[in-house]
């Protein structure tokens, strides 16, 4: 054996068994999915006690059971899941029982009832809402194999947010054909594929354009999404990927603007923010204990674009919304760019909710030949 031949071997055993990490990981989490959404539409249909929750039942799970990740929101996905593909039954099934940990952790009293909830009766209540032109096109209905296997949790999620089961059917093919990651496949909804492919007069030659551009599913996609991050345990900080000079001047901003006083006080570090299906991360929260408000700061290693002032216009009216208390000010936004053209800041900001502590808080903060100096120093 030589050296290349050993960096092939060790090349190969690690992407492969990476790959099956990430698919094991992918397969729990889908099960786990699925099980749950069983679960609640049986206790919605026929839970001894559900009339006492009613509609509230989602929100008192999310509260009762406090765990991170499990919210009334991604339980409403689960049960979505499940009504859409109660065919994945003898899948889910089929994993949890062959795992003899998971079948010893489950005993008989919650896996049994399993095959009573997911009967006959919620799959033929799908088969009705399959219309005849999905009945014509039969033969290309994805197996439930495939779909347990070569869908992640988050496209299965992604697609059952689709009514039209022609269309589901027709990105759940082309997602398992170009093994297409969460945000690929996010990407050719909001570009209205299926639509063009209707249109289109060679369907065959918009796929193969299609598959060519896009980019293809990767172990470290399935691992790092957010959704599966929660579903481990794991920091949210992995999600993040951030280059050497970004990460040196975010660690030393932070030390710079609390070193600086004036009443900061650090709240967290790429913080995570859920809007709709996407997730986006500021960059540094802080709270200002004398102006009481959050102030949000944005890093962006190149020089100003119109976008950057919309995506913390975000941020603040996230914040306004979901963060901000009673007594609270409204946040400040502070975006740092290493270029700026001043008649594009003015364009871009014109018309944005103005701060009407602007000029407060210039008084507290750091001048900007002060922040100015600073990032010429880091950089």
């Amino acid at each position: 054996m030589n050296f290349e031949s050993l960096v092939n071997h060790i090349s190969a055993i690690q992407n492969t068994l990476q790959a099956q990490a990430a698919h094991s990981v992918n397969l729990a989490l889908t099960s786990r999915n699925w099980l749950m959404g069983c679960y609640i539409v049986e206790f919605e249909q026929h839970g001894e006690d559900r009339a006492t929750y009613g509609e509230q039942l989602l929100k008192k799970l999310e509260k009762r059971l406090n765990t991170k990740g499990l919210n009334e929101r991604r339980f409403r996905e689960f049960r979505r899941l499940y009504l859409i593909y109660p065919q994945l039954k003898e899948e889910v099934l089929g994993y949890v029982m062959s795992n003899s940990e998971i079948r010893w952790s489950l005993t008989a009293e919650f896996a049994t009832p399993i095959r009573q909830m997911a009967s006959a009766k919620y799959e033929n209540e799908i088969r009705r809402t399959v219309s005849a032109e999905l009945t014509d096109m039969h033969k290309w209905m994805i197996p439930a194999d495939k779909l347990f296997n070569k869908l992640t949790y988050s496209n299965l999620s992604l697609i059952s947010a689709i009514d039209n089961p022609v269309k589901r059917a027709f990105y759940e093919m082309e997602t398992i054909r170009g093994c297409w990651s969460y945000k690929e496949l996010g990407r050719q909804i909001n570009s209205l594929y299926y639509e063009r492919s209707g249109l289109s007069k060679n369907k065959k030659a918009l796929s193969a354009l299609v598959q060519q551009q896009t980019t293809q599913l990767q172990p470290t996609d399935v691992i790092n999404t957010p959704i599966t991050l929660e579903f481990l345990g794991l920091n949210e900080q992995v999600v993040v990927t951030e280059n050497d000079l970004e990460r040196a001047i975010l660690d030393n901003l932070q030390k710079f603007l609390l070193e600086m006083g004036h009443g900061f006080c650090f709240e967290a570090r790429q913080k995570r923010i859920l809007i709709d299906e996407d997730y986006f991360f500021a960059d540094l929260v802080f709270y200002h204990r004398i102006l009481k408000c959050h102030v949000i700061v944005e890093l962006k290693i190149d020089k100003f674009h119109h976008e950057y002032a919309s995506q913390l216009n975000m941020y603040l009216n996230y914040f306004k919304a979901e963060i901000m208390q009673p007594d609270d000010n409204p946040p400040i936004g502070i975006l740092l760019c290493t270029e700026k053209g001043d008649t594009l800041v003015r364009y871009a900001t014109a018309g944005l909710d103005p701060n009407i502590f602007v000029q407060k808080y210039k008084v507290q903060l750091p001048s900007e030949e002060e922040i100015k100096d600073f990032i010429s120093k880091g950089i």
